[in-house]
């Protein structure tokens, strides 16, 4: 399992592409974020059919090399290994459907929790990094109860993987974040947007 030194504090997920336009435009943002300081990307972009995400991570994945930036996808195991990504993001339902490690040590495996059994899942398959979500009030999922940072700090206790909070994090949270024992924050419209503060 990799070192957390090698995780930086800020993990991006991308936001959904905008309906109808160009995949260019997203790419244009994607290479704005990573000049920012974003070095760890999660490309999520659940809406696309296949071939349009398979076109979208290949593009991404070509801007994500020239800053040394490593790409994981969100989509099955197998689409990460053809395309030759850096990893997978296995989603809470994808992680309880392992039962082993979905990929070989050389690449990474981060993994979406959001309580103590998808945790200790996680631990249980060799996952290599955690988001756990959502901590605070988020626009993106409002139907979901924030855990708070007492729960989080509880379900970190957990594990001793690299974790990330998710969920109405920002640069002012990572104090927080960390403070609650996470590696770093983890978010979508405060990265994507190019604020970054990174300090690993």
């Amino acid at each position: 399992m990799p070192q957390s030194t090698m995780f930086p504090s800020t993990y991006l997920i991308t936001p959904e592409p905008a309906t109808g336009a160009p995949l260019a435009a997203f790419i244009t943002s994607l290479d704005r974020a990573l000049q920012a300081g974003v070095r760890l990307v999660q490309l999520r972009a659940k809406t696309l059919a296949a071939a349009q995400y398979a076109k979208l991570a290949a593009e991404a994945l070509a801007v994500c090399q020239c800053y040394e930036a490593r790409l994981l996808l969100n989509a099955p195991a197998d689409v990460a290994l053809t395309l030759g990504a850096d990893g997978v993001h296995l989603t809470s339902t994808r992680l309880m459907a392992c039962a082993s490690r979905p990929l070989p040590s050389a690449l990474l495996v981060s993994a979406a929790c959001h309580d103590a059994r998808q945790v200790l899942h996680a631990n249980a398959i060799g996952a290599d990094l955690l988001t756990i979500s959502p901590v605070l009030p988020t626009t993106t999922h409002t139907t979901a109860a924030p855990l708070g940072w007492r729960r989080f700090r509880e379900l970190v206790a957990l594990t001793s993987i690299p974790v990330y909070a998710l969920g109405g994090m920002t640069a002012d949270t990572l104090y927080d974040a960390r403070s609650a024992g996470a590696h770093g924050i983890a978010a979508i419209r405060s990265l994507w947007a190019g604020v970054v503060n990174e300090a690993t």
